[in-house]
């Protein structure tokens, strides 16, 4: 069954309003749904709601209310990618497979080997079709919330973000000893919010890891293999949502 995703104050006491000309069209002309059929529309804060369509507009699509229930599709834990930011479209790549995989936000960061320079024009362009993705995979994956995509940050400041979470991971390709199983199955560590902290192509220098220890980042290593960084986030987010996500 189709999922619609519309903004929150499209949800009414009784009915919903689908105002979006592309779910519109989609509805209309591809899915050619006709009054009475029931369809799937979630809110994108994961809440789904059974309805059925009640009246067929250009403009507005109005379904009436039949059952709300929490999105199973969105798992127990809170885990946000901090990714150094990758050149040509591998970040569009890591965006959707994460999104399909249960990331709830995406921090793009610059690092000192971030080769990829933004100005503020590329900086909007980009973040308004990165977004994009995580919409189109959200819908795709039957997710009950859109990831956000947030503007880029530099090291610092992500650093401080991620002390504000329960647990923080960055995987090293020069560590040997943390295993991120050992971490994760550690009854003392509280993980209801997580973060992963990912290089760009080149890696981190080896101050930003001491920085990132000092920190409180737990550092890991992901196997004798050294994986891309379009690998690295998603693996790291696999096996997380495997061993405590639900």
């Amino acid at each position: 069954m189709s999922k619609i995703f519309v903004k929150p104050e499209n949800i009414h006491e009784a009915h919903i309003d689908i105002d979006n000309q592309e779910d519109i069209n989609h509805i209309i002309k591809v899915l050619r749904l006709c009054e009475n059929d029931i369809i799937i529309v979630c809110d994108g804060n994961g809440q789904d709601y059974k309805a059925s369509v009640e009246k067929i507009g250009k403009k507005v699509i109005t379904a009436k209310k039949l059952e709300k229930k929490v999105s199973l599709a969105e798992p127990s834990i809170d885990v946000t990618l901090y990714q150094g930011i990758p050149k040509s479209s591998k970040m569009e790549y890591i965006i959707q497979k994460t999104t399909e995989l249960g990331i709830r936000r995406i921090v793009p960061v610059m690092t000192k080997r971030t080769i990829v320079q933004l100005d503020t024009k590329s900086t909007k362009n980009k973040l308004q079709r990165w977004q994009r993705i995580a919409y189109e995979a959200a819908k795709q994956s039957n997710r009950g919330r859109i990831p956000v995509v947030y503007a880029p940050v530099d090291f610092k400041q992500a650093l401080q973000q991620m002390k504000d979470l329960d647990l923080s991971i960055v995987p090293y390709e020069k560590e040997q000893k943390g295993k991120l199983k050992h971490i994760l199955c550690n009854p003392a560590i509280t993980k209801r919010t997580i973060g992963i902290f990912i290089g760009p192509e080149g890696g981190f220098e080896q101050e930003e890891i001491e920085s990132a220890i000092q920190e409180g980042i737990y550092p890991v290593t992901l196997g004798p293999r050294i994986l891309r960084t379009e690998t690295a986030g998603m693996a790291t987010l696999a096996v997380i949502m495997y061993e405590i996500g639900g």
